[in-house]
């Protein structure tokens, strides 16, 4: 296997995956052993080696919700994962040709052996069975919030289409061929690496501010939001011609709390996910990034929205300058495929002062300017949505909707409407996370 390994070229990076590294020192240390004898205590060391590299496949399966043949899950997900030029290329729909062609169907013939291994002779030197069980396994079934579905899907998907294309040929170079068109028809339709497989993303201050997975995603839908029909139509539309490639506005999400922006945000991701669309969910204390965060999706086949929840600034604050010129792109124009999306509880979102009311201060001159400025920041983008407290009678409409998703609630409309208006006066304030939060108490307390 390590001389497989080492003979990759496009594909280099597969050979330096932590599992594939050890595996492959497995295999030297075997054929070592077997040339010039070990002492027992060796063979019980290899074998340690392996249930070690038994327990990583287990730990990334189990992430990533592989089943039946992990080891070929594992490939796939090699395959799918790996960001090369040619891969890149092949994501764009598009064949890289000339030279490299030729390197890839090298590859293509190494990962298919790959793909295919037999194990039977590691596990009679070893005296185990364990690459037996995981190339046939049976999954224990997950809650979604323990492993990555999006992965899963996508990495099961195509591992079962490589199986199923090389099942089908006979000769060697069909069976490549045969391969290399699933591969390569997946990255059209999918994309390739972390962005591909992934639908939402946040940074890692540790790590420099690196874009990594958020594996855990809520199931949000506009349909669930009750009302806002015009602003949900608002969001939909300029969504759509973004994801269309057509021109589109920054939006931002402004009014009051508890009436769905974020979560009609989170919805949109939902609803364009298949078309392309990727959420890259950035903090205000990390726009010192967001220029690196710019230059890593700016040519990628996906659409992005930069996602700022609760964004506002204090009137000391000066970071929303530095905002104002990512929007605007400097000298570096913004790529088409980025747009910004944020929620506010300020329309402005620059907090305002009575002192900035007054053209003349004992601090500034000209504090017209500055007002100006401040508001400048909410006019770099497009489209400003408004969400606003519900009226009581709208407040019982969410209400009555939310009601109808709880099974088993035993309570007539008047009823629930006389606990609401007390929920509501208690403190709990008409908005639809009040409602929410009225729906799941009853629920609880069965009713």
């Amino acid at each position: 296997m390590y001389d497989l390994l080492s003979e990759l070229i496009v594909y280099r990076s597969i050979g330096e995956h932590p599992i594939m590294r050890r595996l492959s020192s497995l295999y030297r240390a075997l054929s070592e052993k077997e040339r010039f004898g070990e002492s027992l205590s060796a063979g019980r060391d290899l074998r340690s080696e392996e249930c070690a590299i038994i327990h990583m496949l287990l730990d990334l399966a189990t992430d990533c919700g592989f089943d039946k043949n992990l080891w070929q899950d594992f490939i796939a997900y090699l395959i799918a994962m790996t960001e090369t030029p040619y891969t890149l290329v092949s994501e764009r729909k598009k064949r890289a040709g000339g030279s490299v062609d030729s390197f890839v169907a090298h590859d293509i013939n190494i990962l298919r052996e790959l793909f295919l291994w037999d194990f039977s002779s590691l596990e009679s030197s070893l005296s185990t069975d364990h690459f037996s069980v995981i190339t046939s396994y049976k999954a224990i079934p997950k809650e979604e919030r323990i492993y990555n579905k999006n992965v899963s899907i996508r990495v099961r998907e195509l591992s079962d289409s490589i199986r199923a294309a090389l099942e089908g040929e006979e000769a060697v170079e069909k069976k490549n061929n045969a391969m290399l068109s699933v591969i390569t028809d997946f990255y059209g339709r999918y994309g390739v690496g972390v962005f591909g497989m992934n639908q939402a993303f946040r940074l890692d201050e540790e790590k420099n501010g690196e874009i990594v997975p958020v594996t855990l995603k809520g199931n949000e839908s506009l349909e669930k939001l009750i009302g806002y029909e015009a602003q949900k139509k608002a969001l939909i539309e300029n969504t759509e011609s973004f994801v269309k490639g057509l021109p589109a506005n920054n939006v931002l999400l402004y009014g009051d709390a508890g009436t769905g922006k974020s979560t009609s945000v989170k919805a949109i991701l939902n609803r364009y996910y298949d078309d392309g669309l990727r959420m890259i969910e950035v903090y205000r204390h990390e726009f010192k990034f967001l220029n690196h965060v710019i230059e890593a999706v700016r040519n990628r086949n996906y659409r992005f929205i930069i996602f700022m929840d609760d964004l506002s600034f204090e009137e000391s604050e000066s970071d929303y300058k530095y905002l104002k010129a990512v929007i605007e792109g400097g000298l570096c124009p913004a790529p088409e495929n980025v747009l910004i999306y944020a929620t506010s509880n300020r329309r402005h979102l620059v907090k305002e002062t009575w002192s900035d009311r007054s053209d003349r201060t004992k601090d500034e001159l000209h504090r017209s300017d500055t007002v100006s400025e401040k508001l400048s920041l909410s006019d770099r983008f497009g489209l400003k949505i408004g969400f606003f407290k519900p009226s009581e009678p709208e407040y019982f409409e969410i209400v009555k909707g939310l009601s109808k998703r709880v099974k088993g609630l035993k309570m007539t409309d008047d009823e629930l409407l006389a606990e609401a208006r007390k929920w509501e006066m208690g403190g709990g304030g008409l908005s639809g996370r009040s409602a929410e939060q009225f729906i799941r108490t009853i629920e609880g307390k069965k009713v």
